[in-house]
């Protein structure tokens, strides 16, 4: 039940995703920033930057005085604020617009520690992808229904002022609901026990090794401990190319669509129900796989995928429907690889430092927010998109190399 809180949250914030690149887009004064595609990728981007150093303040805090209900409730009332002041006269300008963006999104990171040690600590470590499989797939429930909210808005002709006054309405339902629903847990020790679980592991194998070896026995095991290096490098990639791809994404399907917003809100709707496929699915199958070995593979199939919308594009194949089928299996790889690697990153990541992982999925984030954008306006669609496939590729190969 803590979960519905979020679930309004992802429902606000699912109505957002594609609004709000769209509502930049009309502003009249862009060129204060270079023109809309560069105002895009200019407030992304330093929103994402911005929210680096936050990400691991507020998981340092909330691990440090283990109140992280606090900061889950600071986050939603913050985001329920700011998105009331852009209804008033005074965020119709660009500038104070972003101003309202950067500080809202520095706010957002508040609940994204908090809520990823209530899983891990919550429960076991062999339920955890279970247990963020569950999360995933009931936040992106509530993130499907606020695209076709976005939807029906934009069919009706209705006021962008409307889209903030209910997703600020959101933002408050999800704040009531978590500070009924939400508490701290008891006790925190799951992450410590399952570091104490990994030395003690490492350490078995080297006394086994060891008398093998003095009784002239071949061993078959491994000696070789996790890299958080690896995984550090692979987030950063996945994260660069994911934004460089899906930040200037709404822009281009417009301009596929004719103008059609409503096309637009339906991609994303494909996509989310990928999302929710995979969520669910990792759900069930988690203690059967070995997350290890599959995490490559669908990062493997978010570059294959990337390359074949490229293809739909250059060859005209008929590019509507072919990129909303594709955006759907990019929905679904996106969910099966964060699961995973959220699971394996709070095993390396040690207690006090829950915003590492958050700040490292922004790092990437940040650089592509601005480069998709700016390499759209310049180089136009589809060199961006062959750039972000490469880097699904190349976050592929490193963890490949260095785990």
């Amino acid at each position: 039940m803590w979960r519905l809180g979020f679930f309004f949250h992802d429902m606000a914030f699912g109505l957002l995703t594609v609004f709000i690149p769209l509502y930049v887009v009309v502003f009249k004064n862009t060129s204060l920033l270079g023109g809309p595609l560069l105002a895009l990728g200019v407030m992304t981007s330093l929103a994402i930057f911005c929210s680096i150093p936050a990400s691991y303040l507020w998981g340092y805090l909330s691990d440090k005085t283990r109140h992280y209900k606090a900061y889950i409730l600071l986050s939603f009332a913050s985001i329920s604020i700011i998105l009331f002041l852009m209804t008033l006269q005074f965020a119709q300008d660009i500038v104070f617009f972003v101003i309202l963006y950067v500080v809202m999104q520095v706010l957002h990171v508040a609940h994204e520690s908090p809520k990823n040690v209530l899983v891990t600590e919550h429960y076991s470590r062999c339920d955890w992808e279970s247990s963020f499989g569950f999360y995933g797939g009931v936040t992106k429930i509530g993130f499907l229904i606020g695209l076709v909210a976005g939807l029906l808005l934009f069919s009706f002709g209705l006021l962008s002022t409307y889209t903030f006054y209910l997703c600020s309405i959101l933002s408050v339902i999800s704040f009531v609901s978590s500070l009924a629903l939400v508490a701290d847990p008891i006790m925190v020790f799951e992450r410590r026990l399952v570091g104490i679980e990994r030395k003690v592991d490492f350490t078995c194998r080297g006394v086994e090794v060891t008398s093998k070896l003095i009784d002239g026995v071949r061993w078959n095991g491994s000696l070789k401990q996790d890299s958080f290096l690896g995984f550090a490098i692979a987030i950063v990639l996945f994260s660069l190319a994911t934004s460089l791809f899906f930040t200037p994404l709404p822009i281009y399907l417009k301009e596929l669509f004719n103008g059609q917003e409503q096309l637009v809100y339906l991609a994303y709707i494909l996509n989310s129900i990928g999302g929710i496929a995979g969520y669910f699915l990792i759900r069930r199958t988690a203690r059967s796989m070995d997350i290890k070995k599959q995490m490559p593979r669908y990062i493997f199939l978010s570059s294959l995928l990337t390359f074949a919308l490229i293809a739909v594009i250059s060859l005209a194949l008929l590019p509507i429907a072919m990129t909303g089928i594709l955006l759907l299996g990019l929905g679904f790889a996106y969910a099966m690889y964060y699961i995973m690697m959220i699971s394996l990153s709070m095993e390396l990541i040690p207690q006090g430092k829950a915003g590492v992982f958050d700040g490292l999925v922004s790092l990437g984030a940040g650089v592509g927010a601005f480069f998709g954008p700016f390499l759209a306006f310049n180089l136009n669609y589809l060199p961006t998109f062959i750039i972000a496939a490469t880097i699904f590729l190349v976050a592929y190969l490193t963890l490949k190399i260095l785990h």
